[in-house]
């Protein structure tokens, strides 16, 4: 193995914070949309279905098209995709920005989150190439920090937005923080691409595509037209048959956008089995947190928003110190233990009540969630990013990147199965318990498949 430069170099301080800034604005519009919604749907109309297909036109896009974008990044080389994803997603931003229906919202959320998926696989691969050892452990911790806090931070920030200037602002936020990955990507060195270029998995993105966006579309308007109609049961039937010939296409094509020989490693897949229980859940929870507390208990934006802080202060503390004491320890305890604390979090927000009482039914659910939270993020990334051969970084990173996206798509999908077509205070209660159920299952999960490796030294 090359060397590696020592932790505390210039280039690897600038590194880490293209690739912290770079995923932020992906993650940060994954959920910064959500406290947004009602506004959106006071101007445009469209109840849930809107609310549901404008998150989910961004998360499909992403889902699908991110493997596309890990092999992309392997084979071009990670600065170079890096940029244009985030030209990509400052244009389609201020699109979103000025749109004039939410018909055009939706498309240019889904062209927004293509533009996404070139952003995360880059950035988490020039982690890995950098660091090595503990030090890659601590970087990735806080990366995870950063990163995943963005998936909280996002409704405050969209509140204070929505109540003081309005829901168009959301998507112009992240104008500033590209500009800045930009400046500071033409000062770091340019990574060599691989000398053996892949082709472009066409038939597998096409496939992947079709294969969540028929299910979704079925799980979103099943809601409207009833499960006996063509328009719900034939994209669910023509999504399943699809993403099964995307599974034997890509056991068969040469340059497959997403290798199943990832998944002979046990850390890998069981990593990515948790993945979807616990990244399912984070979606569907603040999702539904961020509209009751509006909608039904007739909070401000701005108040709603600042409810779901806590976690993020639990995570800014804890994410990068955990990630280190993981790289020591191996992850399997800290996969263990944090879905599980943090599904005991939902569990504490079963007592909120029709008045709602914030300091005594959800701050104390809210601040259990971030401690499990941060308990597992940095070890779930370690132990799936270590299970596979670096120069496979890209990959790896956009495998499991798709499956927490995917995951938050479908939960936020069936959003009005659980919720029975009407979110009220019964409607929110199942949907914490089942909040809840995942993420404990996701632990679960992780007792039982992943193993510690061992222990690299830096």
């Amino acid at each position: 193995m090359a060397s590696v430069p020592r932790t505390d170099t210039a280039t690897q301080r600038t590194v880490l914070l293209v690739a912290i800034l770079a995923s932020f604005v992906a993650f940060l519009d994954g959920t910064i949309i959500n406290v947004a919604l009602p506004a959106i749907t006071r101007e445009f109309g469209g109840g849930l279905p809107v609310q549901q297909w404008v998150v989910d036109s961004y998360l499909l896009t992403l889902g699908a098209l991110i493997l596309l974008a890990g092999s992309l990044s392997d084979a071009f080389g990670r600065i170079r995709i890096l940029a244009i994803g985030l030209i990509g997603f400052g244009v389609t931003s201020l699109l979103c920005a000025f749109a004039p229906s939410a018909e055009f919202l939706i498309v240019m959320r889904a062209a927004q989150g293509a533009a996404a998926a070139l952003l995360v696989p880059s950035s988490l691969a020039i982690i890995i190439s950098t660091f090595v050892g503990q030090a890659q452990a601590k970087a990735i911790g806080t990366w995870t920090a950063w990163t995943g806090t963005a998936l909280i931070v996002g409704p405050l920030l969209g509140g204070l937005m929505v109540d003081t200037m309005s829901w168009r602002w959301v998507f112009g936020i992240n104008v500033v923080p590209i500009a800045v990955t930009l400046w500071l990507l033409l000062k770091m060195e340019k990574q060599p691409a691989h000398l053996n270029r892949p082709r472009v998995d066409v038939v597998g993105a096409i496939l992947a595509a079709i294969g969540l966006g028929g299910p979704v579309f079925a799980l979103i308007e099943q809601g409207r037209y009833g499960w006996s109609s063509p328009v719900v049961w034939v994209p669910l039937v023509v999504g399943v048959v699809a993403f099964g010939v995307f599974l034997w296409w890509e056991s068969r094509t040469r340059d497959p956008m997403m290798p199943l020989s990832l998944f002979h490693s046990r850390n890998f897949s069981a990593g990515n089995i948790a993945t979807v229980f616990i990244y399912g859940a984070l979606g569907l929870g603040f999702f539904i947190i961020a509209i009751y507390l509006q909608q039904v208990a007739g909070w401000p934006a701005t108040l709603a928003g600042l409810a779901t802080l806590p976690p993020t202060i639990v995570m800014l503390l804890l994410s990068t110190r955990i990630g280190a004491l993981a790289g020591r320890l191996g992850p399997r305890l800290f996969m263990t233990i944090g879905p599980i604390v943090a599904g005991a979090g939902f569990l504490l927000m079963l007592s909120v009540s029709a008045e709602v009482d914030y300091w005594l039914q959800l701050l104390p659910g809210l601040v259990v969630f971030g401690i499990g939270l941060s308990i597992t993020v940095a070890p779930l990334t370690s132990a799936i990013l270590g299970a596979i051969d670096s120069s496979q970084a890209g990959i790896g990173s956009a495998v499991n990147n798709a499956v927490a996206r995917v995951a938050g798509l479908v939960a936020v999908a069936c959003a009005g199965l659980i919720l029975g077509g009407v979110l009220d205070l019964a409607g929110f209660h199942r949907a914490m318990f089942a909040t809840a159920i995942a993420l404990i299952l996701g632990g679960l999960v992780s007792f039982v498949g992943i193993r510690n490796p061992p222990v690299t030294e830096s």
